[in-house]
């Protein structure tokens, strides 16, 4: 079994560094406990989440840009400021319209991420 790190208090951004995702995805695992996860995931204009779906509670906030999210069934345009929640178990993706940054928090943290 992974030993889980304690949560790194203060993260300096510029020390964390970039991991490929998808084509024009790539993320930063910026920092994490067993009970939450906070990732920075970068998208250039067409970048896609792949529609999945996990056992984690997700909230996320769009730093800048704008994106198509779907949850289940419903998509929705959401731009700069804007924020989603997605239980858990239930599908779904991103389609980047406007690059940008998502701010993605987990709860529990997500094991198959480090």
């Amino acid at each position: 079994m992974t030993e889980i790190p304690l949560a790194t208090r203060f993260v300096d951004d510029q020390t964390v560094s970039w991991e490929s995702v998808a084509e024009g995805v790539k993320r930063k695992i910026m920092t994490y406990d067993a009970n939450l996860m906070m990732v920075k995931v970068a998208f250039e204009t067409g970048g896609i989440g792949t529609p999945h779906q996990h056992r984690h509670t997700q909230m996320s906030y769009v730093e800048r840009g704008a994106f198509a999210i779907t949850i289940g069934e419903e998509t929705k345009t959401l731009r700069t400021g804007d924020v989603y929640y997605i239980p858990p178990d239930i599908r779904h993706g991103a389609v980047c319209l406007e690059a940008g940054v998502l701010i993605d928090v987990f709860t529990p943290m997500r094991e198959d991420f480090v």
